[in-house]
């Protein structure tokens, strides 16, 4: 959801660590005292059954039972516990948890795994410290790293995971490929994929979340190839286990939103915005895959239907007052990445933007601050607010103030800073805030807009300096990239800015080093430069480049003498000196035998039917105005325009030549034109109905 409004991808999938004992197992039996009625051997045998038959509805009945007889039986609160998180009654099962402090029970990773299951996950992490480092916990810990977005804690937890433990399951190696793509390792994967020895074809979740490896690499080609795998091995998966086609659907929902997102991404936007429909009318169950695809839809179609999209968004959001923590809905908050999270309230606040929804646009922005306080979007979204009321410099304070606390967010900043300042026509600011950014400083893109922005603003000086410094840097440069055709492309714009603002030394020292290029075209352009450029300051030198230089066909034999004195071809007579050395005179007339051409008369054209000897009355010459303005315009008589008839039925008004008569006669009087208070009053005029509405003729019978 332009800026361009940006499009979001699918979450890379994985599962859920298993819950602590994920089998609940039977208790040993305690030898108790047979009292009337069932006895508390009876209770376990009935819960021995129910654990068999994963009943975890009686186990939970059952095991109150027990505790009812033996409130600190140890086997009993484990299997309460376990039952309620198989039953996703999450608070209930930590309060049994907490309950059961007092009785010593150690159930600290079955607290941990509830308190990650609440999303309160600070304190999930901080109940595993000091925990036996077991393979459940390890699993359990990388999990809740990779939901807070502590990626790099996140793939130190699997590594030790992989190498303590020589774990083998592939729902383990998905996540570890999951946290790897969001993390920002994707190039990595293909090694790491080939060390876990796994292909895209050992499940469709590992060929998912190497697609997604490949759009963050942009391999948008591949990454689709890999989808349609992926979707073609689930659903074969899927059918073999005799799932549903609708729950085959809504398992295969995520690698459908990324292929509509592949889609989009190259450049197929009939195809991604046909997909995105599809996906929505369908209505899958996996509420993030739904999200995504709202939010990708909303950001194709751009600022069109501007209500139904806030409608969309809406969905996702729960309501809170101004300024507080945004959150998202209840089957959101737990299963969306931070990332598709920014994203999704990023197009959220531009909606309200364009929908000059300006109060709720800066609530909004207010509670996107809190929630993302590292991130620029909530700052540039302020921004753009501010500069939507009129408040350029405050807005401009508002992002220096962020970039200079966020050095490592603040590249974006800076863009939209000079951005701004460019559009005002500010355009020496604009380069100001582009060299804040010292990463990308001696880039081509960054050089180029920094010699057009400083050669706008009349900083010629400036502008030449950005290309004397890049030289330098790319005359020393050490990296990774081709420096040696970086140079000749920056050498190339450096020499021909030199010439058109007549450095025409400096722009020969540059040509001098471009004519040691390996290329035959480098060098050609080159030789031209050169030529042009000692033509001003060194003749003999410019001679003697002069004669490298390619012969042109055709021009053997020619005087240059004679072609100076050969008058401009647009005119047929000769002027200045030309035309004294050869005696002739401007204006002179022409050889005698050289004949005049004459022009051929053509016979007027005249419309179909008409006769020249009879032509008739001539045209009306106020036929083109329309027909109220014509001089011969005479409006129809009718009661239309008189005035109504006032008084009661049958009285005659009198006649108004009369009434003037009668003043006329009379006189002026002293009292005539003012009212009772003294005050000259205008005559009251008539009121003038208004014209009844046209009316078309009564179809009937003739």
């Amino acid at each position: 959801m332009g800026q361009k409004s940006k499009a979001n991808a699918a979450p890379a999938k994985g599962k859920p660590p298993p819950v602590a004992g994920g089998e609940v197992k039977a208790p040993q039996q305690a030898s108790v005292a047979e009292p009337a009625g069932p006895t508390v051997e009876d209770y376990f045998a009935s819960l021995d059954k129910f654990v068999r038959a994963d009943d975890f509805k009686n186990i939970v009945k059952v095991s109150d039972q027990i505790l009812a007889k033996e409130p600190e039986c140890a086997e009993a609160k484990q299997c309460k516990v376990v039952a309620l998180i198989q039953e996703n009654e999450i608070s209930q099962a930590l309060q049994v948890i907490e309950a059961s402090k007092s009785s010593g029970l150690d159930m600290t990773y079955q607290k941990a795994y509830c308190l990650y299951r609440l999303s309160r996950l600070a304190e999930a992490l901080a109940a595993l410290k000091g925990v036996e480092r077991s393979v459940s916990v390890l699993q359990l810990e990388a999990q809740i790293l990779y939901r807070k977005g502590e990626l790099k804690e996140c793939i130190a937890s699997y590594e030790s995971l992989f190498k303590q433990h020589k774990v083998d399951a592939n729902d383990v190696k998905t996540n570890m490929v999951a946290a790897y793509v969001a993390g920002g390792r994707a190039v990595e994967v293909p090694s790491l994929m080939e060390s876990l020895k796994v292909t895209p074809r050992t499940g469709f979740e590992i060929a998912h979340n190497a697609a997604c490896a490949l759009i963050d690499r942009g391999d948008y080609g591949k990454a689709e190839e890999l989808l349609q795998l992926a979707h073609r091995i689930g659903q074969e998966a899927l059918i073999e286990e005799d799932v549903p086609e609708e729950d085959i659907e809504d398992e295969l929902a995520p690698i459908s939103v990324q292929l509509a997102y592949v889609q989009q991404m190259q450049g197929r936007i009939d195809e991604a915005l046909e997909s995105y429909n599809g996906i929505l009318k369908k209505k899958p169950a996996d509420a993030p895959s739904l999200a995504v695809a709202t939010n990708n839809f909303i950001a194709l179609k751009g600022a069109r239907d501007l209500f139904d999209a806030l409608k969309k968004t809406d969905k996702l959001l729960e309501k809170k007052d101004a300024g507080q923590k945004l959150q998202f809905a209840e089957n959101l908050e737990n299963r969306l990445s931070m990332r598709q999270k920014e994203s999704l309230s990023f197009n959220r606040c531009l909606l309200l933007l364009h929908s000059n929804k300006l109060d709720q646009a800066r609530d909004f922005s207010s509670s996107l601050l809190k929630t993302f306080p590292d991130s620029s979007v909530p700052a540039v979204l302020t921004a753009s607010l501010l500069w939507k009321e009129g408040k350029a410099q405050k807005a401009d304070e508002l992002l220096a103030e962020f970039a200079e606390k966020h050095a490592d967010a603040g590249t974006n900043v800076h863009f939209v800073r000079a951005q701004a300042a460019a559009a005002a026509g500010n355009y020496l600011q604009a380069a100001k805030c582009l060299e804040s950014i010292t990463s990308l400083r001696h880039k081509p893109g960054m050089i180029a807009t920094l010699v057009a922005l400083k050669g706008r603003g009349g900083n010629v000086k400036g502008a030449e300096s950005v290309l004397d410094e890049a030289v330098e840097y790319w005359d020393s440069y050490m990296g990774d990239e081709d420096r040696s055709s970086m140079l000749e492309a920056i050498l190339q714009e450096s020499a021909a800015f030199k010439s058109k603002h007549n450095k025409m030394e400096a722009a020969a020292k540059l040509y001098e080093r471009l004519m040691k290029s390996s290329s035959p075209v480098v060098r050609s352009e080159a030789l031209h430069g050169l030529v042009s450029s000692y033509a001003y300051t060194n003749p003999d030198k410019a001679a003697e480049y002069e004669k490298k230089l390619p012969p042109l066909g055709g021009l053997s034999g020619l005087d240059v003498e004679s072609l100076e004195k050969v008058p401009p071809w647009s005119l047929n007579v000769k002027r200045g000196r030309a035309a004294e050395e050869t005696g002739e005179k401007t204006g002179e007339d022409k050889s005698e035998n050289v004949k005049t051409k004459k022009k051929r008369k053509r016979k007027p054209l005249y419309p179909k039917g008409f006769d020249p000897a009879n032509p008739g009355p001539p045209p009306d010459p106020e036929r083109w105005l329309p027909r109220k303005e014509r001089s011969s315009y005479r409006p129809k008589k009718g009661k239309r325009n008189q005035a109504p008839i006032r008084g009661s039925q049958g009285s005659v008004s009198r006649d108004k030549s009369s009434d003037l008569s009668a003043t006329a006669s009379n006189g002026p009087s002293a009292d005539s034109g003012k009212s009772a208070g003294g005050k000259s009053s205008a005559p009251a005029e008539i009121p003038k109905p208004n014209p009844p509405a046209h009316r078309g003729k009564k179809k009937g019978r003739h």
